[in-house]
């Protein structure tokens, strides 16, 4: 089979090339050039926990020479720029926390890769995420792709391609999806990848240097950025915040609140008054969320009645139960039982066994109360 390959030069992508090329498939090795901030100090270093450094450049030009297969190298900055970091940035601004790698995911990773795979004549694409493709017959003769959870439930990456479409995912390749991390690292050594014993996984977000996206907020927000009041829901002015944007629902440090016996997070947040609203640590609940851009993967929940699902609303969290009723093109999320305030722009994604069914975005708390 003629697949093409995505190769980052992290572990997972090199073991995965490996492993379709012992299998004796024809490959073609492809890796993204993307937007990295410009604006980022000089003195700032990607860290070894991006997938953009120079080394795992490196590591996937000697894994594709070491295969013998042709790697391209495909410069994406212009659309990475329009598809992620700006949608990343226009959500901030309106107070939201959104999630770019479900994005990435969706338009640049399957979105370019699949039209890349038509245009060299490849069957299939494959990627190193944790996942599992799986194929469903129905009753007219016709088959549907479904998206299954990783095995290794640490590693699981489902929850942020619930918004591949069909045609994306019969065209994928998930390798990993049936594996343990462990046995990843041991096919790395049996393949002799060249792996350093200083060798850190890629996380975090790429496209700036740092860890956390303060910096690259005040950056590029600059001008959307001005302090303002941090209260208490009666009102009581307990600090003061500098710039909304900084802020996401949920948080509990770096809020400058300093003497208390009980820490404090971030409930809420008021942007006609620029204030930023925070309560003791797990007091507030909400009981529904609302959610928008709602996206299915192999089939759509139909008519106004309740239906139960489990959910995630990060990528890794316990699962939820609860019920989702649709309101023409948006849903209401009904828990049943309290859970913590959700930051408006993050995914809730829905699951049926190991299935997951699709996902939509968050907008806001509909009834947070007190627990």
């Amino acid at each position: 089979m003629k697949i093409l390959v995505a190769m980052s030069g992290g572990v997972d992508s090199s073991v995965v090339a490996s492993m379709l090329h012992a299998q004796g498939h024809q490959l073609i090795g492809v890796r993204f050039s993307l937007w990295v901030d410009p604006l980022a100090p000089a003195l700032a270093q990607v860290l070894p926990s991006k997938c953009c450094t120079t080394q795992n450049i490196s590591r996937a030009s000697s894994v594709a020479k070491k295969l013998g297969i042709p790697l391209q190298v495909i410069s994406l900055e212009h659309e990475f720029k329009k598809e992620v970091v700006d949608p990343f940035l226009d959500a901030h601004r309106k107070g939201q926390t959104p999630n770019p790698c479900i994005g990435c995911n969706r338009t640049i990773k399957f979105g370019k890769l699949i039209s890349l795979m038509r245009e060299l004549g490849c069957e299939k694409l494959a990627t190193g995420h944790y996942a599992r493709v799986a194929t469903e017959k129905l009753p007219d003769g016709t088959e549907r792709a479904i998206l299954l959870e990783a095995i290794d439930k640490r590693k699981d990456q489902s929850y942020y391609l619930y918004g591949l479409q069909q045609d994306q995912l019969r065209h994928a390749l998930f390798p990993l999806g049936a594996m343990k991390k462990t046995e990843v690292y041991k096919l790395a050594h049996d393949y002799d990848l060249p792996l350093s014993e200083s060798y850190r996984e890629s996380q975090d977000l790429c496209f700036f240097p740092e860890k956390t996206p303060q910096e690259f907020l005040k950056r590029y927000l600059h001008s959307s950025l001005s302090a303002g009041s941090i209260i208490r829901r009666d009102g009581t002015v307990v600090g003061t915040h500098e710039g909304l944007p900084l802020y996401t629902i949920g948080q509990r440090r770096g809020l400058g609140i300093g003497g208390l016996k009980i820490p404090l997070e971030v409930v809420s947040k008021n942007l006609e008054k620029n204030q930023l609203i925070v309560s003791t640590k797990g007091e507030e609940k909400t009981r529904s969320v609302y959610l928008s851009d709602l996206r299915y993967i192999s089939w759509k929940p139909e008519g106004t009645d309740p239906m139960p699902f489990e959910c995630r609303t990060r990528s890794l969290s316990h699962r939820s139960k609860g019920t989702l009723k649709l309101i023409a093109d948006k849903a209401i999320f009904e828990f049943d039982s309290p859970a913590p305030v959700q930051p408006a722009g993050q995914s809730l994604v829905l699951y049926r066994g190991e299935e997951i069914v699709g996902g939509g975005v968050m907008e806001n708390e509909s009834s947070p109360s007190r627990v």
